[in-house]
């Protein structure tokens, strides 16, 4: 099986991957100054009114939902990102790139040595040293939003063959993530709440296969659904994934989007925007001092999470990709170098929102939770310093890139990259591009109202 790796995204993809990016990037930028501002208050005579806010409880006792407001962030909250993971899932596995077994071995290969190597080097590392295993998981995961927020901070654009390989990436880790927090942490089932979660499940497939509109039907449903799975045991988070896979991502011939994208136009904004920066401000909260640096990297444990992001990272990702490219017989984009997929590897080991996430649920009421949580925050910036570097070395070349991607010199909507030589195509193509920015124009129109 032979192919072209890292080649530029189709045209159908284009608009949908700009879109993501930019909600993704504004976020992370959101996300960015929350973690900032966390850090501020947890490390200033501040930290005893955020302590006091982030353990406020509130919630029915009655209904196992007495919690505190850093829980329902925890619980509540991250469940409507983990239902735009979903619908992103399913997307790229049903109309995206992933729907194609050839295309989507290399970076899923790529992703699963991603998440395997920092891995293993956590337990090896933590082993060594006589910790704990309980936070093998921590390093796996690449946080996409704030990667971009990096990317925007030093200013660097990537071309869009390696942004898609970096969001294919990111989504196959929370596909990981996902199975890791549903096999590997959760407790004792209460198997009567459970059967309450799958049959609300089914209700809302059978609504939604039933064309059955209507935010009122479908929000209750939905948190029902999450307090039943939160009640069983089961990460309340992974009900947003399941619903999030449920939506059709298909759209019908009456229809001009479907359903998944009329729900995750709405959504996205409320993820990125809201959700992950209101995670961040409760999350990254952590005592940070030259000795707790220090400690940091004594702790086999927290040494496990920076090695882990910083050198497992790069190494699983980038071994990954070279190791499927050989295999497969699939030749590099003529434009780009093994250095480019090196920087992303990199780039990948920046980890947050998730990490952070299984940081608290591995060491819940020990006293690793808030080392590991800081061993994530260093290993995060440590991976950004090492990626600003790698990507700066080859900053003029991918601002070349981008500028001939965007370059449209007949002025007809459509960038020359994905024009042939007849003017049926271009025609064609021209007008493909102006129905799809009017669908977009549409839907911001709507969300407006």
């Amino acid at each position: 099986m032979a192919g072209r790796f890292l080649s530029a995204p189709n045209w159908r993809d284009r608009g949908f991957l700009l879109y993501l990016l930019r909600t993704e990037t504004v976020g992370g930028a959101l996300m960015l100054g929350a973690a900032v501002v966390a850090l501020i208050l947890a490390n200033t005579p501040m930290v005893d009114v955020y302590n006091a806010v982030r353990d406020f409880h509130l919630g029915p006792e009655s209904l196992h939902l007495h919690l505190s407001l850093a829980d329902w962030v925890q619980d509540g909250l991250l469940a409507i990102f983990f239902f735009v993971a979903g619908m992103e899932l399913k997307r790229e596995f049903v109309v995206g790139d992933l729907r194609d077994p050839r295309a989507a071995a290399l970076p899923i290969v790529a992703a699963f040595c991603g998440m395997a190597v920092p891995a293993s080097i956590y337990v090896i590392t933590s082993s060594a040293g006589g910790g704990s295993l309980g936070g093998w998981a921590i390093p796996m995961a690449t946080d996409i939003a704030f990667a971009l927020a990096v990317l925007a901070v030093i200013g660097t654009a990537l071309p869009s063959a390696l942004r898609a390989f970096l969001l294919t990436l990111a989504i196959v880790d929370d596909l990981g993530a996902i199975v890791v927090i549903a096999l590997f942490y959760s407790s004792t089932l209460n198997l009567w709440a459970l059967a309450g979660a799958i049959a609300g499940l089914v209700v809302f497939a059978v609504l939604h296969r039933r064309g059955v509109h209507g935010w009122y039907v479908y929000i209750p449903l939905a948190v029902i659904i999450w307090a039943l799975t939160h009640a069983s045991g089961i990460h309340a988070t992974v009900s947003g994934v399941v619903m999030g896979l449920l939506l059709r991502t298909h759209k019908r011939d009456d229809e001009q989007y479907s359903p998944a994208q009329r729900v995750e136009h709405a959504v996205s904004p409320i993820s990125a925007g809201f959700v992950v920066p209101v995670f961040a401000l409760f999350a990254a909260g952590v005592t940070i001092n030259g000795d707790g640096i220090a400690s940091i990297f004594r702790q086999p444990e927290t040494l496990g999470v920076v090695l882990g992001l910083v050198l497992g990272k790069p190494i699983g990702v980038f071994c990954g990709s070279w190791l499927a490219a050989r295999f497969t017989r699939a030749e590099l984009n003529p434009d780009l170098k093994w250095a480019d997929v090196f920087a992303v590897s990199i780039l990948a080991g920046i980890g947050f929102t998730v990490s952070l996430l299984i940081a608290e649920l591995s060491f819940v009421g020990t006293a690793l939770g808030e080392p590991a949580k800081a061993a994530v925050l260093i290993g995060t910036a440590l991976a950004t310093v090492l990626a600003a570097v790698a990507l700066k070395v080859r900053n003029r070349h991918y601002r070349l890139a981008v500028e001939a991607e965007e370059r449209d010199e007949d002025d007809n909507g459509v960038p020359d990259i994905y024009e042939d030589a007849t003017p049926e195509f271009h025609a064609r193509l021209a007008e493909r591009y102006q129905r799809e920015a009017d669908k977009h124009r549409d839907a911001a129109r709507h969300l407006e109202e």
